[in-house]
C-alpha cells in the first residue's frame, strides 16, 4: 500500500480489481479546500485511458509488476513460447497476451515481458526493428498515382507501404508502434 503522494509516471496501480499505469499526475493544492491528485490512468489488459482524481494521502494500491527479458523460441498452435534469459524458464504466453506484437516477432528476438503474479500481461518491443521483404512488386518509374509507395510483406507475414525503389530481399526497418517504414537497415 502506499498513498496518493507516492504516485509517479508509470506505477501500476490495482484498482477495483483490475490493473492500471499511470500515464501523468498532477498534485493540486487549490486556495480553498483540501489538496487532491488528478491523474490520468490507462488500463493494462485493454488500453482504455480514464481520469481519475484522489484525495491527497489516500492509500492506494500498488501492483507488483515483474518485467523479464525475454527471447523468441516459436509459436506452438496459439501460444508463443519465451525463453527468460535469467533462469532459462519457457512460459508459454497466449497470442491474445502478445496481440499485435506478432506481426514483427522474430524467432530468437528479446523482448520484454510484463508479469504480474505470475500471469504475463504485456510485451514491449523495441521502438524498430529490422525486417526483410520477403514480397513486393517491381516498381515502375513514373507510377506516382499512389503517392510513391507499394505493398510489401515482411517476413513475418505483415503487410507495409514502402518506397518504390525497395525490392524483395532487402531488409527494412520498421517501426513496431505504427507499422511504417523508416528506411534501409
Amino acid at each position: 500500500m502506499a498513498t496518493t503522494n507516492d504516485l509517479k509516471n508509470g506505477t501500476t496501480l490495482n484498482l477495483d480489481g483490475e490493473l492500471w499505469t499511470v500515464v501523468e499526475f498532477q498534485h493540486v493544492k487549490p486556495g480553498k479546500g483540501g489538496a487532491f491528485v488528478r491523474t490520468k490512468l490507462k488500463n493494462v489488459l485493454s488500453g482504455k485511458v480514464v481520469d481519475r482524481t484522489f484525495n491527497a494521502g489516500v492509500k492506494v494500491d500498488v501492483a507488483s509488476v515483474d518485467k523479464r527479458e525475454m527471447q523468441y523460441l516459436y509459436r506452438d498452435g496459439d501460444d508463443f513460447v519465451f525463453m527468460d534469459l535469467a533462469d532459462y524458464d519457457q512460459p508459454r504466453i497466449p497470442a491474445a497476451v502478445v496481440g499485435d506484437a506478432a506481426r514483427y516477432l522474430l524467432e530468437e528476438q528479446t523482448v520484454t515481458v510484463a508479469f504480474n503474479d505470475g500471469v504475463p500481461l504485456y510485451l514491449d518491443l523495441p521502438a524498430a526493428v529490422e525486417l526483410t521483404i520477403s514480397q513486393t512488386d517491381p516498381g515502375v518509374q513514373g507510377d506516382r498515382a499512389t503517392g510513391g509507395t507499394k505493398p510489401a510483406t515482411l517476413e513475418t507475414g505483415a503487410q507495409i507501404q514502402v518506397p518504390l525503389f525497395i525490392s524483395s530481399g532487402e531488409k527494412v526497418k520498421v517501426d513496431t508502434r505504427t507499422g511504417q517504414y523508416l528506411g534501409r537497415a
